[in-house]
């Protein structure tokens, strides 16, 4: 009798220190834990929103949802004119019918877009008038498409180098070597033209590194001074548990507060190896899911969450890029969110929402 008391004992002292078990609000979820900070929010796909065990996961922990990519360019309009609705419309319908607000990711980026939008017929690039003018249709378009259910659009992404050495702080994308930087004077005014009422972000990955930063704040600062109407600033997060800095990261926020009254943490995950960023070049080999990794990356996520709190009257949401580990671009062996490969929450997710309980 008194083994099997010890045995029951002990089983519920593992269920409470991995939060399966709580004295209060046990079953809440990450939106609920959030509700007087910001808003929590998710990259979603196809499969989750129509699995119904991904819904209610969805449903309970995010009040905010992105497309992860079936709203980008190519998707959208893979031939000039020829506009392909069928899974936007479906995210669309879902954030609809659940109540639940809907990001607009993204409508000018240089990759994951369409070659005809640099191109004429005889493979020159095309004259800046004619980028601009394929520019407006696309952003009218889709915008008005979605203003009904789209509360923010991330207008602009990744247009800033990561060279911390190159004179020009712009990424010579396509969209750069025909128009310059006007190209994104451009984009946010078509934006605001079509939903004037949208919050509009630029967005980009590293955004806390401090030359990137700085080079962020001053095309911003530059843009408004001339009038852009670019009213938040999206930092994705794409982290890993070494880098980078808290300190940097609290820096980086207030920096672009002194522009915008609304920044967003776009496209978060940590993973566990060294690389960070935003560019493909990542591996997915992960490394081994130590107890000391673990640590590493729980650290990473509450350090985290500890400074976006400590920042609430800016941060205006948090998105998860990727509802689990399984759907993640980084791939499940990088272990990079807080719901593992079979849906279920982490130790981690509960050391987020319950940071109260602390």
């Amino acid at each position: 009798m008194k083994n099997l008391l010890k045995i029951s004992i002990c089983a519920m002292a593992v269920l409470v220190s991995t939060g399966n078990v709580s004295a209060k609000g046990g079953d809440d979820g990450l939106k609920d834990a959030y509700k007087k900070y910001f808003k929590i929010g998710v990259a979603v796909n196809m499969r989750n929103i129509a699995t119904p065990e991904h819904i209610a996961l969805i449903k309970k922990n995010f009040n905010s949802i992105t497309a992860e990519n079936d709203m980008k360019p190519q998707p959208t309009e893979p031939k000039e004119g020829e506009f392909n609705w069928k899974n936007a419309d479906k995210i669309a319908d879902f954030a609809r019918n659940n109540g639940i607000k809907l990001r607009g990711h993204c409508l000018i980026w240089h990759n994951q877009t369409g070659k005809w939008m640099f191109y004429d017929d005889n493979n020159n690039l095309v004259s800046k008038e004619v980028l601009f003018e394929r520019m407006k249709k696309h952003i009218h378009t889709i915008v008005n498409r979605y203003k009904d259910v789209i509360y923010c659009w991330d207008v602009v992404n990744e247009a800033m180098t990561d060279d911390d050495k190159a004179e020009n702080p712009y990424r010579e994308s396509l969209f750069y070597k025909i128009a310059g930087d006007e190209f994104i004077a451009k984009a946010f005014e078509y934006a605001h033209e079509a939903d004037p009422k949208a919050i509009l972000y630029y967005n980009d990955y590293n955004a806390a590194n401090p030359g990137k930063r700085d080079r962020i704040y001053n095309m911003v600062k530059k843009m408004q001074d001339a009038g852009v109407p670019i009213t938040g600033i999206g930092m994705q997060g794409h982290y890993n548990i070494y880098e980078p800095s808290m300190e940097n990261i609290d820096a980086a926020i207030k920096k672009y507060a002194k522009l915008v009254k609304r920044i967003q943490f776009t496209e978060l995950d940590i993973r566990v190896n060294k690389e960070m960023g935003g560019h493909l070049q990542f591996s997915r080999e992960g490394v081994e899911i130590s107890d000391s990794i673990k640590a590493m990356h729980e650290k990473k996520y509450t350090d985290l969450f500890k400074v976006l709190r400590d920042n609430k009257k800016v941060i205006d949401c948090v998105t998860f890029w990727n509802l689990s580990d399984r759907d993640s671009w980084l791939g499940a062996r990088n272990y990079p969110l807080t719901i593992d490969s079979n849906y279920q929450p982490k130790q981690v997710y509960y050391m987020i929402r319950d940071f109260k309980k602390k």
